[in-house]
């Protein structure tokens, strides 16, 4: 089953601010907020919703379609992904405008603070999903906010089961329009703060909101995940990292074990904790994109943690 991932390429330039952000931030100044984190440590990085999920299903043994809009300086990025045979076709070169662009500060708490440049990112809609592309399974996840909506809609139209997942991008939308994407998805993921923002914008509890999805997964952390699929709720445990250096993409590697599963036919605990194993794996790593465990490794974490392995054969 070919799986298409839609979102975001891009480059993050991550830093780390060596303190708490909590100890420079006064809770009755915040209206007037004016402060400066100093990070000695900086480093560039390759990123974006799309190109992490991609990168993992790599790592899973899959070969991903990558739909995005990308930028004039998008050429190392291309030769990257090119030299690990993973899919370029559908990255589409906007004239004129930078590839997107994140710049993360993490503190000692793992909190983060992101701004964001989309550039390019805000052309997606000039893509179109149709069924010569193949995809058997899709993944609508953070990207220009008419981009989101139509690829949904064309998942929709051409029977491409896919998973909402609206990251980041999830303030750009109203109520309304969070319901549609609900309607026509067959899953949504949220983390715990995304998820009480859906909650609040669409006045539905996440319970509610999943009896017309096939599952919901929120994930929390260090808290580990949930999810409710068809009035079931499955509660999967975090796994133990290595270390706990980057959060940057935690996320992503999770839909990715997430996106395995369901392409592969196992049952939900079994996608959440691949999802787990993937996020454990990737914070032990700087940047969302430097973890490169052979797909034999990824088993094994599984089944040390687990007591089993999902695999067949």
């Amino acid at each position: 089953m070919k799986i298409l991932v839609t979102g975001s390429i891009a480059y993050d330039t991550i830093m780390v601010f060596p303190d708490r952000f909590r100890n420079h931030l006064l809770a009755d100044q915040l209206h007037i907020l004016n402060v400066c984190f100093l990070t000695p440590e900086m480093r560039r990085e390759y990123g974006g919703t799309a190109g992490n999920i991609a990168y993992n299903l790599a790592l899973l043994g899959e070969d991903p379609l990558v739909m995005a809009t990308v930028g004039e300086d998008i050429d190392p990025y291309v030769s990257r992904f090119r030299s690990l045979k993973l899919d370029t076709e559908h990255m589409r070169r906007i004239p004129g405008q930078f590839t997107a662009q994140g710049f993360i500060t993490t503190d000692l708490d793992n909190n983060q603070i992101t701004n964001f440049h989309p550039g390019a990112m805000n052309f997606s809609h000039e893509n179109r999903i149709g069924a010569r592309l193949g995809a058997g399974l899709a993944i609508v996840a953070p990207d220009g906010k008419l981009g989101m909506v139509q690829h949904a809609r064309e998942c929709a139209e051409h029977g491409i089961p896919f998973m909402f997942d609206p990251g980041q991008g999830l303030p750009m939308f109203s109520g309304e329009e969070l319901g549609e994407f609900i309607r026509l998805a067959d899953y949504v993921a949220v983390n715990d703060y995304e998820g009480k923002l859906l909650q609040e914008k669409t006045g539905r509890s996440l319970e509610d909101i999943a009896r017309d999805v096939k599952a919901l997964v929120y994930t929390q952390g260090a808290e580990g995940s949930t999810i409710l699929a068809r009035g079931q709720r499955h509660e999967v445990a975090c796994v133990k990292a290595d270390s706990v250096l980057d959060p940057t993409g935690c996320g992503d590697a999770y839909r990715a074990g997430l996106l395995y599963a369901i392409a592969h036919g196992w049952d939900w605990p079994s996608a959440g904790k691949l999802g787990a194993v993937m996020g454990a794996i990737k914070i032990a790593h700087r940047g969302a994109q430097n973890h490169a465990p052979a797909r034999n490794e990824i088993e094994a974490r599984f089944k040390s943690a687990f007591g089993y392995s999902p695999w067949k054969g």
